[in-house]
């Protein structure tokens, strides 16, 4: 919400117009209003009421560019949305993009004596809002510092911010510490926006009713580290990274693909670092595995959690052992390839994989043959089915994925 300063100013220039003015954030979120003067919509009642625009809305101002206008323009009504023409206004200070002033007008016409007043007003509302901005940032600096000191590579650096963090009261030494990281993809969006958009989805849950947290936000990446007396179960992992995946989506384009990983829980802030290094692994998966829809969870990574530790530069074709690259190039390769992972992931149960596979039993004998025979590994040899069994898990690992590399 925004301070009474702000509000002054929204409700001086609404009476000058004797039109609804409303002042939205960077991602079209609610910060103050004028009084209606019979021009509300319902939109602007639901922003009231909620608290905050729906996401549709959101999406659809954004769409229309509005964080790079450089200058006011119209944003065209929907009646579908139910929503009247607005002029916009981008409030900028040295380039920063503060927020959004909105004049609800339907016949997408100003006098100039209107658009006059606008101009006049908007420059003490950008310098408050920016003032307030300063505040904030200089409020929120010192615990981004210990957050990243918590996680640093130091012993030394870990223990001092540790003592700053509980001696000063910031955060509580609970019990369980998870770390959640947050990365975007590169995109055309500006890396103002990208941050400001990773912000305002994750800010909800530097404060729950079960944790308590810190957060570290650029455009490149946001961690949030979240104490709590009991760690999170499988369930409010998901249901939290989802909704920050979904608020993402409304905040930003679809090229941003952000991806997301979620670290094991640890004991209490001494643990920060281990998580981080797990979240960062997390998100690794989750832009190398499409099936995980770009959410990674260190807990269900399983030997994928070893895998995704090489260096970038391992994780490519040369590091499929010979046998399975002599597989996937013989005729009915793929078949085989299927059959193959089918039985080692059923530990080798005859009957269990041809269940799987809905073939009889004589049928896999044949395909299981077939497979010693191409790689000279022997299926009842421990170490030879290891070798395969992870040569198909880095397998999963090479298949396309978005361009950025985590």
């Amino acid at each position: 919400m925004g301070s009474d300063a702000l509000q002054a100013l929204v409700e001086k220039l609404a009476e000058e117009l004797r039109r609804s003015v409303v002042l939205d954030d960077p991602l079209v979120r609610f910060i103050c209003s004028s009084r209606h003067f019979g021009d509300e919509d319902p939109v602007r009642i639901r922003s009231l009421l909620q608290g905050r625009a729906d996401g549709e809305v959101i999406r659809y101002v954004l769409d229309q560019g509005v964080a790079q206008w450089s200058k006011p323009g119209f944003i065209e009504g929907r009646d579908d949305l139910g929503l009247l023409t607005r002029y916009c206004v981008p409030l900028r200070v040295r380039g920063h993009l503060l927020g959004l002033l909105m004049v609800v007008s339907p016949d997408k016409t100003l006098t100039p004596r209107e658009t006059d007043a606008i101009a006049r007003a908007t420059p003490a509302i950008a310098a408050q809002m920016y003032a307030e901005h300063l505040a904030a940032e200089e409020k929120e600096s010192g615990t981004r510092e210990l957050l990243l000191a918590l996680i640093d590579p130091s012993p030394a650096e870990r223990s001092a911010a540790q003592r700053r963090l509980l001696d000063g009261g910031l955060l509580p030494d609970a019990a369980h510490a998870q770390v959640t990281v947050v990365q975007p993809a590169p995109s055309q969006e500006p890396p103002a926006q990208v941050e400001v958009a990773m912000r305002g989805a994750l800010e909800g849950f530097r404060r729950t009713r079960s944790a308590q947290g810190v957060m570290s936000v650029t455009a490149e990446r946001a961690i949030l580290l979240q104490l709590a007396d009991r760690p999170m179960s499988r369930t409010e992992r998901g249901e939290q990274a989802t909704e920050i995946i979904e608020a993402l989506g409304t905040f930003l384009d679809a090229s941003v693909a952000p991806v997301l990983g979620i670290g094991g829980g640890q004991s209490g802030v001494a643990g920060a670092r281990a998580s981080y290094e797990q979240a960062l692994v997390a998100a690794r998966a989750a832009r190398r595995m499409p099936h995980l829809k770009g959410i990674g969870d260190w807990e269900d990574l399983g030997e994928f959690a070893v895998l995704l530790q090489l260096p970038e530069r391992s994780l490519n074709e040369a590091l499929l052992p010979g046998p399975l690259r002599v597989l996937l190039a013989a005729p009915g390769g793929n078949r085989l390839e299927d059959t193959l992972r089918c039985f080692l992931e059923h530990a080798g149960s005859i009957p269990r994989t041809a269940e799987a596979l809905q073939i009889h039993r004589t049928s896999l004998y044949y395909r299981l043959r077939q497979i010693q025979e191409i790689t000279g590994l022997d299926l009842d040899n421990g170490g030879d089915r290891l070798v395969l069994h992870l040569g198909l898990r880095i397998r999963e690992l090479l298949a396309p994925r978005g361009d950025a590399a985590v």
